[in-house]
C-alpha cells in the first residue's frame, strides 16, 4: 500500500468536492507502480498533492479548463514571492465592500481572462476563494464569478508557508490549460485520475457549473468513452463520481467501489451529512 512519505503537501485552495478528507479511503485502490501521473480535472488538487509526497519521482501532468485556476497554479510555481506580497495587501483591505469590488473586477472581462497581470489575477483568485461562500467556484453563462461573500470573521487569505510548500511541489509538475481529452497517456506506465463534476443525484443537487462549461449526461458519456479507450491501452485509470444508477450503468464493466463522503454544500442543513460516492478503477 502507498504511504505518505516524510514530505507532506496539501491543497492551498478551498474547493467544492475536494478530496482531502477521502484520500485515506482512496489509498488502497491506487496503483502500486506508475511512471507518469495525470490529473486533468485539477480543482484543489488533493490527489496530486498526495502523490507529491507518496510518489515524488513520478512525472506529474496536471491540467484543467479553468484559465484562472491554471494561471494561479502557474504563478505559485514560478512567481510565488510577488504573489504573496499581493495577497498580504488583500488581507489588510478585506471587508464586505472590498470583496464585492474585487469580485466585480474579476467579472469585468469574462469572455476569456480576468483583467490584470497574471500575478494580479492569481492573487485575486486566491482572495475570492478564501473569502467567498464555502470556497465555491461558480461561473454564470458569461464566465463571470458570481459567488457571494462567506461569513468568515478572520479568513486566512495569505498563508505564506503553505504557498512556499505548494511552489516546491509544483516544480515537479507540468501545468497545462487543456480539456481532459487532450491529455496524452499511452500505456501501463501511465496513471490517470479523473475527478469530473459529479452527475447530480437529483434536480436540486444539479451543480455542474464550476465554469461556464456545463458537464451533464452527454459529457459523462463522452468521459466514459475516454476512460474505456485509455483502459484498452493499458493505462491505469481511476474515476470518482456520484453513487447513482446512471454512473453505475456507465461503468458496469469496471471495478466499482463505494466511498463514504460528507455532503457539505446544501442550503438545508438537515440534508448535509454522510453519503456514498463511487470510485471506479480500470484494473
Amino acid at each position: 500500500m502507498l504511504q505518505v512519505q516524510s514530505t507532506h503537501y496539501r491543497p492551498f485552495l478551498k474547493w467544492a468536492g475536494g478530496k482531502s478528507k477521502l484520500i485515506e479511503q482512496y489509498i488502497p485502490y491506487f496503483p502500486q507502480s506508475f511512471t507518469n501521473y495525470y490529473e486533468p480535472f485539477l480543482g484543489g488538487g488533493a490527489v496530486f498533492f498526495y502523490f507529491c509526497g507518496a510518489k515524488p519521482d513520478a512525472n506529474k501532468f496536471i491540467s484543467d479548463i479553468n484559465p484562472e485556476l491554471i494561471n494561479t497554479y502557474s504563478c505559485i510555481k514560478n512567481n510565488v514571492e510577488p504573489l504573496i506580497t499581493l495577497l498580504k495587501t488583500h488581507q489588510l483591505q478585506h471587508n464586505r465592500d472590498y470583496y464585492y469590488q474585487i469580485r466585480s473586477s474579476a467579472s469585468a472581462i469574462a469572455r476569456s481572462h480576468w483583467e490584470g497581470s497574471e500575478i494580479e489575477r492569481a492573487a485575486r483568485f486566491i482572495y475570492l476563494n478564501k473569502t467567498c461562500f464555502n470556497g465555491l467556484y461558480r461561473e454564470n453563462s458569461k464566465g463571470q464569478f458570481n459567488v457571494p461573500m462567506g461569513k468568515y470573521k478572520n479568513p486566512t487569505i495569505c498563508n505564506a508557508d503553505l504557498l512556499h510548500s505548494v511552489s516546491v511541489a509544483l516544480q515537479c509538475a507540468t501545468v497545462s490549460l487543456k480539456p481532459y481529452d487532450e491529455i496524452n497517456p499511452k500505456n501501463e506506465q501511465d496513471f490517470v485520475y479523473f475527478d469530473p463534476p459529479y452527475y447530480p443525484l437529483s434536480s436540486t443537487s444539479n451543480f455542474t457549473t464550476y465554469s461556464r462549461y456545463v458537464f451533464k449526461e452527454a459529457e459523462q458519456i463522452k468521459l466514459r468513452n475516454t476512460f474505456v479507450k485509455l483502459a484498452n491501452w493499458g493505462v491505469k485509470v481511476i474515476l470518482s463520481n456520484s453513487d447513482c444508477a446512471f454512473i453505475r450503468e456507465l461503468y458496469a464493466d469496471f471495478n466499482i467501489y463505494e466511498i463514504l463522503a460528507s455532503r457539505a454544500i446544501n442550503s438545508q442543513a438537515e440534508k448535509r451529512g454522510k453519503i456514498t460516492e463511487l470510485l471506479i478503477t480500470s484494473y
